[in-house]
């Protein structure tokens, strides 16, 4: 009776998994052969682990992944695709979050851009950063939803407290003078503090093109380029696309 009642006292405090390993040790003959202090090291290693393993999946749920399936140890490096293994490994260390640097993943559609972020974006679900992933068009319209809905300045104060955040789609479209605006002060608010992942079909170059206000565009530029790394995917006509790779829409 007092193991049920202590049991019952471990789930009302929300420690389940402590809970249920000391339903098990009480069913385990081997178990209670251990001493207090190793059956006790058993118990709270377990809810530690429990919790833990929680988080990260409270993380993932959170970053509205496009591809939750998404792995760095699945990366394709083969068919000419030029990707640096080692940078890639270096990357999903999450060392650049930790130093508040950007990533620019450059290549064709279907190459494999978002898959890659996403891959980064989970390994750093599991260092514990906070992280969302979300396309441009629906950045745009979300900021400008915002703005109309007078709640424009926190949503920002919500896009700066992101560890890491993952713009797909990067400049396929041209702007116009209030969403280069909106970028700019995303972009500016979360310089040097956070880091930002930018999928994108064009280089740098091609992004200055799709900004109509030239002084914006330096601006928004000179905040991205020179604390990213680069990583471009290249393809040949021989590639299969991702999309065919993994039957999705990458």
């Amino acid at each position: 009776m007092t193991n049920e009642i202590t049991i019952q006292k471990l789930k009302e405090m929300r420690l389940s998994a402590m809970a249920d390993a000391f339903s098990q040790q009480l069913s385990d003959p081997q178990l209670l052969n251990l001493t207090f202090e190793e059956r006790l090291s058993l118990l709270v290693d377990t809810e530690y682990l429990s919790r833990k393993n929680n988080k990260v999946y409270r993380l993932i749920r959170n970053a509205t992944f496009d591809q939750s399936h998404a792995c760095i140890a699945d990366v394709n490096y083969t068919n000419g695709r030029n990707l640096n293994k080692s940078m890639i490994q270096q990357l999903a260390t999450c060392k650049f979050i930790e130093a508040n640097n950007n990533v620019i993943i450059m290549g064709a559609s279907g190459a494999g851009k978002s898959y890659l972020a996403c891959a980064i974006g989970m390994e750093a679900c599991k260092h514990h950063f906070t992280v969302r992933y979300i396309r441009m068009p629906e950045l745009l319209l979300e900021l400008a939803v915002a703005r109309g809905e007078g709640i424009y300045q926190k949503y920002l104060k919500q896009l700066r407290k992101l560890k890491l955040l993952i713009i797909d789609d990067w400049m396929l479209h041209t702007l116009n003078e209030m969403e280069s605006r909106d970028l700019l002060e995303i972009i500016h608010a979360r310089h040097k503090k956070v880091s930002t992942i930018f999928c994108s079909q064009f280089t740098p170059e091609g992004w200055h093109a799709r900004i109509p206000e030239a002084p914006l565009a330096d601006a928004i530029l000179d905040r991205i380029v020179h604390d990213s790394y680069t990583v471009k995917i290249e393809s040949t006509n021989n590639d299969k696309s991702m999309r065919e790779i993994y039957g999705i829409n990458l």
